[in-house]
C-alpha cells in the first residue's frame, strides 16, 4: 500500500513540474530542439501520421497566436484612463481594448 501512495505522490508531483512555468519553459524547449532535428515521432499504436517538420513549426506558430502570457507593462495614466472609457462604452473590459489597440498597431506596422 505504501508503495502505491508514493507512487501517487511522485506522479502528482511529476504532473505538478510539467504544469509549472519551469516545466512548459523545459517541455517547449525540448519540443523546438526536436523539431529543428525532425525528431518529432508518432508514439507507438497512434493513429496518427507523421507529420513533416515544416508543418510542425507552421501548428506551433498558429498555436501561438492563441495562447496568452502575463505581462506587466507600464502605460501613461491617460492612456489607461482612455482605455477604460472607450470599454465603459463598448460594454468589455480595458484589457480587451488594449489588446485590441496593440495588435491594430502591430499589424500597421508590420
Amino acid at each position: 500500500m505504501g508503495q502505491r501512495i508514493s507512487q501517487l505522490e511522485s506522479a502528482a508531483a511529476e504532473a505538478a513540474w510539467y504544469a509549472s512555468q519551469e516545466g512548459r519553459r523545459q517541455t517547449q524547449r525540448e519540443f523546438e530542439r526536436a523539431l529543428k532535428r525532425g525528431a518529432i515521432l508518432r508514439s507507438e499504436g497512434s493513429t496518427i501520421p507523421l507529420t513533416h517538420a515544416k508543418v510542425l513549426a507552421e501548428l506551433v506558430e498558429k498555436a501561438k497566436a492563441n495562447v496568452t502570457k502575463a505581462i506587466s507593462i507600464r502605460l501613461p495614466v491617460a492612456d489607461l484612463d482612455r482605455a477604460q472609457q472607450i470599454a465603459a462604452e463598448e460594454g468589455i473590459g480595458y484589457q480587451t481594448v488594449l489588446k485590441r489597440a496593440i495588435r491594430a498597431g502591430l499589424k500597421k506596422v508590420s
